[in-house]
């Protein structure tokens, strides 16, 4: 007979630690990586000279026994233990004198603790607490120790957007003051999904989806971070450790009523909507990342608030010094109103060609142009203000202010000659009425409505915005507007030329309806 409920418990809850399915997780075999897809086996070459050629500089400020190593013109902040091993200040690795497999090297000097936060208040909108964020800055300045800062990101879609990279930016600027920046794979939480906004609960995601999607995310992030500077870990990491015990005990250090007290949960509650068990331990996970890497900073949207400030008061509970919250905002779409989303069509993916970038970013309407170059340029608020107001004087023509904006976004995700490329084909199709030389080939089989073709097309993400483009009056065949989302297109040989919106096109040939089995 068990004795111990707690294994029972551990046992029923297996498929959380696991991570597979009722699988065992498959540790990954090198969750401390940067973005350049640098190895383990790789880094075990590169030895570096031992401690005896290294000279030393006592760090007292910080804690008596620890030691700033310098090396190559570059510094190493170690630790000694007990055992003989040496601890890195950076992540914690315990490192012996002389191996090879080296800390990554951190700045010598920042820069100025006001000239840190004036760019890291670029943009922000909540900062809890200013004065703590300063002390840490004055603290990582006097012992060259930066800062770890910590972002998580869910692998629950393919694509990044530019909505994303808002957030991504300001993890650069993290990394352009010399600071450790952590990029979280949330394999682990994406399990759960995060219920931030959410008005029901989401799918809930099988092993393979997540992995597929967090291989696409490293190669997108490395757009806008510093691969060799970006450490990516993945919280099932630590999450695989802490198993069903750790869970149950973690979840022992919230409430329910606490729990309400987010207005997406209060809500679902008090209209009778369902809230999966397992979302409410969402911030709670989110927080425990917080925690398994010694965050000093957590970076997040302004819709993440609560999760953050969940994090901070973990940290407290455990008398860990809590982490500081910066949020950013959140980018409006290409159609001005709604929060960025692919779910509403209204995203530009990171991988789009240089072309649907430049073209989409054109489609967003004047009032939503100053904020996209505040959040996706590097332009200064004095620069952005003065553009405004030629505008406004009408010294700057909009379309100009907006022609900048999309060069400048093509040109950062493909560079400037496919920038240039793109504004060139914008200005010869778009203004001149005529086509792409490249609109792709589509063969469907006859039968089915316009509103089905425009999805089995590529043209529209789903069936309800194919039927919104057709009552809009943005898609054209042959040239010619069409209102009724249920004609069926007859077959022919000559292919249709199909417009949805102002830039998507595809040459569609409809062959013969297969045969009635």
């Amino acid at each position: 007979m068990m004795n111990n409920p707690l294994v029972a418990l551990r046992q029923a809850l297996v498929g959380l630690t696991s991570i597979n399915n009722g699988a065992p997780k498959k540790r990954r075999p090198d969750h401390r990586r940067n973005l350049s897809y640098e190895s383990l086996e790789s880094r075990e070459m590169m030895a570096v000279a031992p401690l005896a050629n290294m000279s030393v500089s006592e760090n007292t400020a910080d804690k008596p026994q620890s030691k700033l190593w310098e090396h190559a013109g570059q510094w190493w902040s170690v630790m000694p233990k007990s055992d003989g091993t040496w601890v890195w200040r950076l992540d914690g690795t315990s490192w012996t004198p002389g191996a090879c497999y080296p800390p990554r090297p951190m700045a010598a000097r920042f820069l100025p603790v006001d000239d840190q936060l004036a760019l890291l208040r670029r943009g922000a909108v909540d900062l809890v607490e200013e004065d703590q964020l300063r002390a840490k800055l004055a603290r990582a300045l006097a012992t060259a120790t930066p800062l770890v800062v910590k972002v998580g990101f869910d692998p629950t879609a393919p694509d990044l957007h530019l909505g994303h990279t808002v957030l991504l930016r300001k993890m650069r600027h993290f990394q352009e003051l010399g600071h450790r920046v952590v990029f979280v794979m949330g394999d682990f939480t994406a399990m759960i999904g995060d219920p931030s906004g959410k008005k029901a609960t989401r799918p809930q995601l099988t092993r393979a989806e997540i992995d597929r999607n967090a291989a696409t995310y490293e190669r997108q992030v490395a757009k806008i971070l510093d691969p060799e500077a970006t450490e990516v870990r993945f919280n099932s990491e630590w999450f695989s450790e802490l198993g069903a015990e750790g869970m149950i005990r973690l979840a022992g250090s919230y409430t329910l009523a606490r729990m309400l007290e987010r207005e997406d949960f209060r809500n679902r509650f008090a209209t009778h909507q369902p809230i999966g068990i397992h979302e409410l331990l969402y911030p709670l996970a989110q927080g425990y990342d917080s925690i398994a890497l010694g965050a000093d900073v957590e970076l997040g949207g302004t819709d993440q608030l609560f999760n953050l400030l969940v994090g901070r008061q973990l940290m407290k509970e455990r008398a860990l010094e809590p982490q500081i919250v910066l949020t950013v905002p959140l980018l409006v779409g290409t159609d001005g109103v709604e929060k960025m989303s692919k779910s509403l069509g209204n995203a530009i993916a990171v991988e789009d060609p240089p072309r649907e970038i430049y073209g989409r970013t054109m489609s967003i309407p004047d009032s939503a142009l100053w904020d996209w170059l505040a959040m996706l340029t590097d332009l200064g608020p004095a620069e952005i203000l003065d553009r405004r107001r030629r505008c406004e004087q009408g010294e700057l023509n909009p379309k100009q202010a907006k022609m900048e904006l999309a060069r400048r976004l093509a040109a950062q995700f493909h560079g400037e000659a496919a920038a240039r490329e793109a504004e060139i084909e914008f200005e010869s199709v778009f203004r001149g009425g005529g086509v792409p030389d490249d609109v792709p080939l589509v063969e469907v089989a006859a039968g089915k409505t316009l509103q089905a073709l425009l999805v089995e097309a590529g043209l529209a993400p789903s069936g309800s915005q194919a039927r919104r483009l057709i009552e809009q009056g943005a898609v054209a065949i042959d040239g010619e507007r069409v209102a009724d989302g249920f004609l069926v297109l007859s077959a022919r040989d000559e292919p249709y030329l199909i417009k949805a919106g102002k830039r998507r096109w595809t040459r569609l040939r409809v062959g013969p309806a297969p045969a009635a089995g």
